[in-house]
């Protein structure tokens, strides 16, 4: 497929808010292409080269651009600064610029992905100018329309309003016309999270392809996530159908929660990779942790999934989540090791040498855990430990431990079906978390909510000064959806530094009109809306009917608790979400 035919498409998806047009147009997209490039084309369209946890970044920001733009149709860069300002997006600033006179090439969709990746691992001494040369040879070749997104993938500002959620119903509409078989396909990218390998799995063997997709040492499988229920008594019955049913309790930590794929290798070399929630791999920031790997663990290769959290090495408690987060850093890596050192804290294992277990009992899989990481025996030094558990089918007994977790600090506790699978990427009733948010005693929903910062008003008085004085706040529509809906206007709970920080993220990601994946009542506009990326974690008092919000809710004093970057916008918190925590903040009130 020529690149021209491609931006044609992009340009159809870019005029489309519904959510199922946009599906279908992908699918007569996904359909056009060829085997061979199907996989690359699915990354330029999400706007990346490759999947995210292989760490492929295009260091290519604004002002790079416009020397490229500058450069490549020969004009001054205040002419370009000036036109963008205007209009705030460098893509339609090139097109723009585009002269009809000038010579266009037959791009390919393979070549133009090959020469964008060229560009994005050029390094070392000279590689910014090497960079800037090779965008403009790139788009001094192209047409009009194929400069607007060529110029707006290296910024990850391609706007066409959808994630690899909308992909991945595109997939089956390709099949079949409509999204029946959305769930198969879902369930193979949990186990595999690459787009790419999936989509170019169903293009060339069909969904019988799917069936044979398996847990890969070095690819990130989604983890699986928590439900909430309101009492200890709620989730025995909820979890433990019969007498003989059992459920694994274990503490909350408030830490960063980390999948670890580890493999030894001949002399001393090893694999190691570690990936947050939203799949990034950050294994080189905690050089503490893959050291420990090779000493402490009783395994040739595994996939462990636990919690990583600093500790006072005085005392040995565990620190907040705000010191640990310290050490997710770019820079003086080593430096931080040795101020805030680390425990992992390993709750469930999903592969052991060269097994796959993601099927095998909860009960089994801890078995096979206990060779694995041994027990944490008081007076030896270690890093990566095995999370304590009870096994109870008794309410009072759940409420007990969680108390005393709750004593020690910690959120609260996680109950897990002990005859239960591991359940990839899904929020079922497998896992379910008890705790209480922070908030003011005897006050409060049971627990935080995850929103996308939709948007941001300017300050008055003394946060004039901060340029922002309170945010936007949304949430999803649907566990399955890309579109987001208000539920607050925060401007409680944020020190000054964090209104600093609140403005400059917003910056980063601002947009100049609002983003079409957002619902946003004509009052409630912001000043500055912002592209769907700041996720953040509020806490509010409880939940009440809203007529002007469009998630229908509004949360009632909400604070900012936390920025939340180990998450993405597509683990943020539901409107289904919210209204289950309103009714058990009612049942906990009676």
């Amino acid at each position: 497929m020529l690149f021209s035919e491609l931006s044609q498409y992009l340009n159809r998806l870019e005029k489309t808010s519904s959510r199922l047009k946009i599906t279908e147009i992908l699918a007569q997209l996904l359909k056009k292409t060829k085997i061979s490039e199907i996989d690359k084309l699915c990354y330029l369209i999400l706007g990346y080269l490759a999947p995210p946890y292989q760490g492929v970044e295009f260091s290519l920001a604004e002002k790079m651009m416009m020397r490229v733009l500058a450069r490549a149709f020969v004009v001054d860069k205040t002419i370009i600064l000036k036109q963008y300002k205007k209009g705030g997006d460098l893509g339609v600033v090139g097109e723009g610029l585009w002269d009809t006179a000038r010579h266009t090439q037959k791009v390919s969709v393979l070549q133009a992905y090959e020469r964008l990746l060229a560009i994005a691992q050029e390094s070392g001494e000279g590689s910014q100018e090497r960079k800037i040369v090779g965008m403009v040879n790139l788009i001094q070749g192209l047409d009009a329309l194929s400069v607007r997104f060529v110029v707006r993938i290296p910024l990850g500002k391609l706007r066409l309003g959808f994630s690899e959620i909308t992909l991945l119903d595109a997939l089956s509409w390709m099949i079949s016309g409509n999204k029946k078989h959305r769930k198969e396909i879902e369930a193979a990218y949990n186990v595999r999270a690459d787009i790419g390998f999936i989509a170019k799995t169903i293009k060339k063997d069909g969904l019988s392809g799917l069936k044979n997709i398996k847990i890969s040492l070095g690819t990130p499988v989604m983890p699986a996530l928590c439900q909430r229920l309101s009492t200890p008594e709620e989730m025995i019955e909820k979890m433990c159908s019969t007498a003989d049913d059992l459920v694994a309790v274990e503490p909350k930590y408030d830490g960063t929660r980390l999948e670890v794929h580890f493999k030894r290798g001949k002399q001393g070399n090893r694999m190691v990779k570690m990936f947050t929630r939203n799949l990034e791999d950050v294994a080189f920031m905690f050089p503490d942790v893959a050291q420990a790997l090779s000493q402490e663990i009783n395994a040739e290769n595994v996939i462990l999934d636990g919690e990583v959290i600093g500790y006072d090495q005085k005392t040995g408690h565990l620190l907040p989540f705000q010191e640990t987060v310290k050490r997710k850093r770019k820079h003086a890596i080593r430096e931080e090791s040795a101020q805030i050192p680390l425990r992992y804290f390993c709750f469930d294992i999903l592969y052991y040498n060269g097994r796959d277990l993601l099927m095998m009992p909860f009960s089994k899989r801890r078995q096979i855990l206990r060779k694995v990481v041994p027990p944490f025996c008081l007076g030896r030094a270690r890093t990566i430990i095995l999370s304590p558990q009870i096994i109870t089918n008794d309410s009072q007994v759940l409420r007990r431990y969680y108390d005393k977790q709750i004593r020690k600090g910690l959120e609260g506790v996680v109950a897990k079906k002990w005859q239960a699978p591991y359940d990839v990427g899904r929020r079922g009733f497998t896992w379910v978390k008890f705790k209480h948010a922070k908030g003011k005693k005897g006050g409060g929903l049971t627990d935080t909510i995850d929103g996308v910062v939709m948007g941001y008003y300017r300050g008055r008085g003394k946060r004039a000064g901060f340029g922002i004085g309170a945010f936007l706040l949304g949430v999803r529509k649907g566990k399955d959806g890309d579109r987001f809906l208000t539920v607050s206007k925060v401007g409680t709970g944020l020190i000054d530094k964090q209104w600093r920080e609140m403005r400059r993220r917003c910056n980063q990601v601002r947009a100049r009109e609002r983003p079409k994946e957002y619902d946003v009542d004509k009052n409630l506009q912001p000043d500055i809306w912002c592209q769907p990326a700041i996720v953040v974690e509020v806490e509010a008092d409880n939940v009440t009917r809203s007529p002007i919000h469009t998630a229908g809710l509004a949360l009632r004093f909400p604070r900012l608790v936390r920025f939340r970057d180990d998450k993405n916008v597509g683990e943020i918190t539901t409107v289904e979400e919210i209204k289950k925590l309103g009714e058990m903040e009612k049942v906990r009130n009676k």
